[in-house]
């Protein structure tokens, strides 16, 4: 148990090499422990950052009151005191998805270093590869929490038009010195996007590729379809599924599949959906689509959104249709 166990070597090309990876067991061995005690600082947070995202409700009833009634002024001082609290947290919020974007790069430089391959450095270093998915898990289950909770928007977009207005008549404002004009044009930038913290690690990857202008691009890609690749087999063969612990790992190697199809369509020249891709679209779909709906609906969205993004690249043969982010 804990090894990075190859079940398939593929001798086709495209399809590229499979996979078993214990990811409930995986424990750093020496050679990985400097980078992996690095990589787990971050990781100790995540929870309580996804928890406190799950938790936030957001200070809709006292804008509402605020902007009925613009002349009372109490009702203001309430709106603007529920919300200050709630734009630390989102501060909170993007501040962590820089340390997680460290966190990819350390990850990144040693999954994919010279002289060996991505696929050798898979099957010996899987505490990496598994702190590499907690990664990944954490981002798509982040940004599925995001997107439905429209209050998060709504606040921020209150407080910085209410900040606004403060500046303009020369009213301190509570607040202002941890959230200052440029870092919440950042922040504004941040939440804007349909998946943030997604958005956050695909610009990490891509400018890592182009950071390391020595590495060859293929270290980068053929690690994330290799990993693409061992969760799908583990996810449809019922021999490697049973030998999860827990339901959850499925429900794990689902969001890692998708997360590093996502990245991989970000950093590779073609992208995922080509027929010439490494990734095995049409079967990670299909693995997907056998799942109960209720719990792949947002991971598909997540495609969907990708497929959107370039519509050119969208095959028929896929079996999901491009999709527009939620308004």
């Amino acid at each position: 148990m804990g090894n990075l166990l190859k079940v398939l070597t593929c001798t086709d090309f495209e399809q590229g090499p499979n996979f078993f990876l214990d990811f409930e067991n995986a424990q750093p061995t020496e050679s990985e422990r400097r980078v992996w005690e690095q990589v787990n600082v971050v990781l100790k947070d995540a929870r309580g950052v996804s928890d406190d995202l799950q938790a936030y409700k957001g200070a809709g009833a006292e804008i509402r009151e605020a902007i009925q009634n613009p002349m009372d002024e109490s009702l203001q001082e309430r709106a603007w005191g529920a919300v200050v609290p709630l734009v630390g947290k989102l501060k909170k919020f993007y501040e962590f998805s820089q340390r997680l974007e460290a966190a990819l790069h350390s990850l990144l430089g040693a999954l994919t270093c010279m002289p060996d391959s991505p696929t050798q450095h898979l099957e010996r270093e899987q505490a990496l590869a598994k702190q590499f998915a907690e990664i990944l898990h954490f981002t798509l289950r982040f940004d599925e929490l995001k997107m439905t909770n429209p209050a998060i928007q709504n606040d921020f977009s209150y407080y910085r038009r209410t900040l606004n207005r403060m500046r303009i008549n020369n009213i301190p404002a509570e607040g202002e010195n941890d959230v200052n004009n440029e870092l919440a044009n950042r922040m504004s930038l941040f939440y804007a996007e349909a998946t943030p913290m997604l958005k956050t690690l695909s610009d990490a990857t891509t400018k890592f590729v182009s950071d390391n202008k020595n590495l060859p691009i293929e270290n980068t890609t053929d690690c994330l379809s290799t990993m693409a690749s061992v969760c799908k087999v583990m996810l449809e063969t019922p021999e490697y599924r049973s030998r999860f612990a827990s339901e959850e790992t499925a429900s794990f190697c689902l969001r890692v599949m998708v997360g590093v199809i996502i990245l991989y369509d970000y950093v590779h020249p073609v992208g995922a959906f080509a027929k010439s891709s490494k990734i095995d679209m049409k079967g990670c779909i299909k693995v997907l689509k056998e799942q109960p709906a209720n719990s792949v609906e947002g991971l598909l969205n997540a495609l969907r959104l990708v497929l959107f993004t370039d519509l050119s690249t969208t095959p028929d043969w896929l079996g999901i249709k491009a999709q527009p982010p939620p308004p």
